[in-house]
């Protein structure tokens, strides 16, 4: 089964084309980054009128990549939710309208769903069940993963997610968006030691998150100091240290407590080069294996979505004629396809 997939949650149009057999045949990703580094943060309606302008052409790169023509193709999966509403409604109704005019079924993917199942893309992939670490600019969340479709919250963040205390950091210190790339350069050239922040929510029993503090603590530092370069760079490798550090101490007790001996890192902030050595370093004490999506599928992708959505497709499951969006949709809501 060939399945045409497309991300449009957020500032990111990726395409890709996943074939159940040869595997991954092409990839597109068109970021809108530089348009919103201006305003330091995401703007929506930019982001769906950049949506609307990219994602036909990304399609026809892509089909061309794969030398596939649009006969070839068994399936449209399109990214349905959670997300920007509008960003969500423009990869729907072309995913779904694309879907109608070949005659083959659509299947809205949960996004989060996506980046979970990201690591089956590499050629060692993980076997269930495990222990998953969702960390993006929207999510914080560690899940129980029985299988596709059967996952158990164990503990999410109750304010900030850990990408978004990432972006609005690094705009408060005046470095630019994406914040957590920036922020990990202004880290490396940091001085260790000169702050040290709170490990929110660490101190205390469960698996729930919170960057709130963190992100306060930061921006006290910054009114009690004057901005140089170097105070600058101090203050991010502080903010990384404790990010990292809460991940980390979350992670370790979250293994604990179920007893699994592999857990998979997705989302964006999964790049994040300290995190993967932090906790790379803990799997290898523990004897737990970690399994990371290469740094491309960390970020938003055509290709999870491709991949997800034909596991989803194979089961039988698809749309009907009407599409939507689902701005909020718990992953636990899903079911086993």
């Amino acid at each position: 089964m060939r399945v045409l997939g497309l991300e449009t949650s957020c500032d990111d149009t990726g395409v890709a084309i996943f074939d159940t057999e040869r595997g991954l045949l092409a990839h597109k990703l068109y970021s809108q980054s530089a348009m919103h580094a201006e305003y330091g943060g995401v703007v929506p309606e930019l982001a769906s009128r950049d949506h609307i302008r990219k994602l036909l052409p990304l399609v026809r790169e892509v089909l061309a990549e794969a030398k596939c023509a649009t006969g070839d193709l068994d399936g449209v999966a399109y990214t349905m939710g959670p997300g920007l509403a509008g960003a969500l409604l423009v990869g729907a109704s072309i995913g779904r309208s694309l879907a109608y005019a070949w005659g083959i079924p659509a299947v809205g993917v949960h996004h989060m769903e996506g980046h979970l199942l990201a690591p089956m893309l590499e050629p060692d992939p993980p076997a269930f069940p495990f222990l998953a670490l969702l960390v993006s600019g929207g999510h914080t969340l560690l899940a129980d993963v029985r299988t596709i479709g059967d996952y158990r919250l164990l503990g999410e963040s109750l304010d900030d997610a850990v990408g978004e205390a990432f972006d609005k950091t690094a705009k408060l210190l005046g470095l630019g968006y994406p914040g957590g790339p920036e922020i990990a350069k202004a880290a490396a050239r940091g001085t260790p030691g000169r702050f040290r922040f709170p490990r929110p929510m660490t101190d205390r029993p469960g698996l729930d998150f919170s960057f709130s503090g963190l992100k306060t603590a930061a921006l006290t530092a910054s009114r009690q100091h004057a901005l140089d370069a170097h105070t600058i760079d101090d203050i991010a490798h502080a903010f990384q240290e404790a990010a990292v550090d809460t991940l980390f101490i979350k992670c370790a007790r979250a293994l604990e407590q179920t007893g699994h001996t592999r857990l998979v890192v997705a989302g964006g902030v999964g790049a994040n080069a300290l995190l993967r050595m932090r906790l790379l370093e803990l799997g290898k004490k523990i004897n737990v294996r970690v399994y990371y999506p290469r740094p491309a599928f960390c970020t938003d992708n055509g290709a999870m979505i491709a991949y997800a959505g034909s596991v989803r497709l194979r089961a039988g499951q698809q749309e009907g004629l009407a599409f939507g969006a689902r701005a909020r949709w718990s992953l636990m809501d899903l079911a086993a396809p």
